[in-house]
């Protein structure tokens, strides 16, 4: 077995890495998607997030207004209290999510896809919490892929898929950086990764460096236990 983290900033490029390692046999977990789950009506990470931040992050059909939460998160200078709701339920959903692989098959590569691994960290230090798995990585991941890109292409990435074209780029481009300046810089991730993949050139690059990986990370997860 094999537990990889799978991290990147921003419109690095590590949803199309998590599709390449899909289709080469490895198992994918995606934090987001998890996230949004567990922001649904009815769950407990919802009611605790309305608790905390009040009934008017609610939108007229009873979901979470998420533009309205993003910016009291990012712009409003909330994020820790954001994230301190959210990440615990969501690694623990990833837990769980991995025991039911490797119970399935022993010697799968099991993939969580996530932009945060060295910020959870950061955050759960922030807040004093030097014990809890939050706090060391290491407790829960095996080894760690960071997706590298210089800022300006992530920027350019995320603003042409939530913007393609129009007056809505240039505020796209804004959240953009807003959300980067959150978020660990690449250096500092690569530092602590296992191994580093570049894409700041074009698809083909990528996809060969995911390929030289791939036969290293499945050799591995039939020799750890």
């Amino acid at each position: 077995m094999l537990r990889v983290g799978l991290t990147g900033g921003l419109g690095s490029g590590k949803s199309t890495v998590a599709d390449m390692l899909r289709a080469l046999g490895a198992e994918i977990i995606e934090a987001d998607a998890l996230g949004r789950e567990l922001m649904q009506p009815g769950q407990p990470v919802f009611a605790e997030i309305v608790r905390i931040f009040g009934p008017e992050i609610l939108a007229h059909d009873g979901q979470l207004d998420r533009p309205r939460l993003a910016q009291l998160a990012f712009s409003g200078g909330r994020l820790q209290e954001l994230n301190a709701i959210i990440h615990p339920a969501v690694i623990d959903i990833q837990r769980q999510k991995m025991n039911a692989i490797f119970g399935h098959n022993p010697a799968a590569v099991a993939v969580v896809e996530t932009a945060l691994i060295f910020e959870v960290v950061r955050d759960a230090r922030a807040r004093g919490e030097k014990k809890s798995v939050l706090s060391d990585w290491r407790r829960r991941i095996d080894r760690i892929i960071v997706v590298t890109a210089p800022d300006d292409l992530k920027v350019a990435r995320y603003a042409a898929r939530i913007a393609p074209a129009g007056p809505a780029r240039q505020a796209a481009e804004a959240d953009a950086r807003l959300r980067l300046s959150h978020q660990i810089p690449d250096a500092e991730k690569a530092a602590q990764a296992d191994y580093v993949l570049d894409n700041s050139g074009d698809l083909a690059s990528l996809q060969s460096q995911v390929l030289a990986l791939w036969p290293r990370l499945y050799a591995q997860s039939n020799a750890i236990p």
